[in-house]
């Protein structure tokens, strides 16, 4: 699991981010909770509870709500309960990853190998490229990678864009997140795709020069100054074929 409500190191003792996990831990077991019913399971007090549920509602971990009551209704407030939000449930380990990976495998093993894991790929990609194409088609030539680069970061892949380095000619686009790089280190054909993608969206070849999906850090991914003319038919197969030899490795 990862660290939920987690501060800098310098501010957060080991100690209180393992406190921190068990109470959030404990509500995403046992459901919504009072404070004196999680002080009773972790062996802590309510007023250390309290301590941790407030650091957990400021990170968004968790949530405060009125507490349901089944049957006749007892006089007085009901308690405060506190429940996971959405974002706390993804602090958690969850089984996503293997369940794409599986859907995958089985696409394989049913509809046609890896052709038709390709053309999954390339048809959950032209699901996506709505939003992508309108940011990109909505600026100049010049400002293409760092308007694709800011679309794909509120997608969660926290792209940037910058020059290359010299000699070469172009810009790098930068991917320092996947959210699918787990299921994308066995089944190329998604970096594949989104190369492909790039370089059509672009109007240019690009080149893939590393991936998450391949152990490296980042996404990198080179595209070359050009006039940014739309790519023909031919170019943009050309385009395609020379993008998807590269896409999830290194170049030797």
């Amino acid at each position: 699991m990862k660290n939920v409500g987690e501060a800098p190191q310098e501010e957060l003792a080991t100690g209180e981010r393992s406190t921190r996990n068990r109470v959030a831990r404990s509500i995403l077991d046992h459901g919504p909770s009072t404070v004196a019913e999680l002080a009773g399971r972790l062996g802590l007090t309510q007023a250390a509870v309290r301590r941790h549920l407030d650091a957990l509602v400021a990170d968004d971990v968790v949530e405060p709500r009125e507490q349901r009551v089944y049957g006749a209704r007892t006089r007085g407030r009901p308690a405060k309960v506190f429940a996971l939000t959405d974002c706390g449930r993804d602090a958690f380990d969850q089984s996503y990853d293997k369940l794409a990976a599986d859907a995958l495998r089985w696409i394989a093993e049913q509809q046609g190998g890896e052709q038709a894991i390709a053309a999954f790929a390339r048809a959950r990609i032209a699901a996506q490229s709505g939003a992508y194409r309108e940011a990109v088609e909505s600026v100049p030539a010049e400002k293409r990678a760092e308007a694709l680069a800011k679309a794909l970061s509120e997608d969660g892949y926290a792209a940037t864009a910058r020059s290359a380095p010299r000699p070469q000619q172009g810009e790098q686009l930068c991917q320092h997140h996947c959210p699918v790089a787990h299921v994308a280190e066995q089944f190329p054909q998604l970096c594949e795709a989104e190369t492909e993608f790039f370089a059509e969206l672009l109007g240019t070849h690009v080149q893939r020069l590393a991936t998450i999906a391949h152990g490296d850090g980042v996404c990198t991914t080179f595209i070359p100054k050009t006039s940014h003319a739309p790519p023909t038919a031919r170019a943009t197969e050309n385009t395609a074929h020379a993008s998807a030899s590269t896409a999830g490795r290194n170049p030797a």
